[in-house]
């Protein structure tokens, strides 16, 4: 796994967090906590990310209080400054309650869709505009199973052929593939999708990012 690349303690602003699902590199206490306790953010996720939060007992061990977290679910909207974020639906099956997030902002709107396959964008894009959407893509290889050690065939994340359909479906103009670089024996080539994308109306641009990296929307 890639490590956060900073302290949090670090952070001087921040406004909000979003976690679309309860897994623990997208909801997790060490790296989320003293980010709320040093700016004041408000934290959403949905109730299955929350039972992470109070598993972990974000407002006993940090110094996060009980009117900064927030529960989310599909069809709702929240308003950070000059975004509106809209919850919409996420076909997760390794999930518990996942959504995807649309940011809409004047600059653009951008989408992303946590760990999220097909099944549930078409209705999405087709009723917002998006420019970017962050999309997972991974890799099926052998895990070991960490109690009996033995290898298991499993699929994480969406594959060549269903990360290209998920960005038709949203009618992406720009992809941006993730997580393809963060997890052992997992990893994937993302530069494959530029052949792969090519005969499709979306995506219409391919964006490959890593760690440290950013692009302008």
């Amino acid at each position: 796994m890639i490590p956060v690349p900073f302290d949090p303690e670090d952070v001087a602003e921040a406004d909000a967090i979003f976690g679309t699902h309860e897994h623990i590199d997208h909801v997790h206490g060490p790296s989320q906590a003293p980010i709320l306790a040093n700016t004041g953010a408000k934290f959403y996720a949905s109730d299955s990310g929350h039972e992470v939060v109070a598993d972990e007992d974000w407002t006993g061990h940090w110094d996060v209080t009980d009117d900064q977290l927030h529960e989310i679910e599909e069809g709702d909207t929240v308003e950070v400054g000059e975004l509106t974020v809209h919850v919409e639906p996420a076909n997760d099956p390794d999930a518990i309650h996942p959504v995807s997030l649309v940011f809409e902002h004047e600059a653009g709107t951008f989408f992303h869709g946590g760990d999220a396959r097909p099944g549930e964008f078409e209705q999405v894009g087709e009723e917002y505009d998006i420019d970017v959407g962050a999309l997972a893509f991974g890799a099926i290889g052998n895990i070991r199973d960490k109690e009996t050690g033995e290898p298991v065939r499993t699929q994480w994340y969406n594959t060549e052929n269903m990360i290209v359909q998920a960005a038709n479906h949203l009618q992406l103009d720009t992809l941006v593939p993730t997580h393809w670089d963060m997890w052992k024996n997992m990893t994937t080539e993302p530069t494959v999708l530029h052949s792969h994308a090519a005969s499709y109306e979306y995506p219409a641009s391919l964006e490959i990012v890593e760690v440290g990296d950013r692009f302008d929307l």
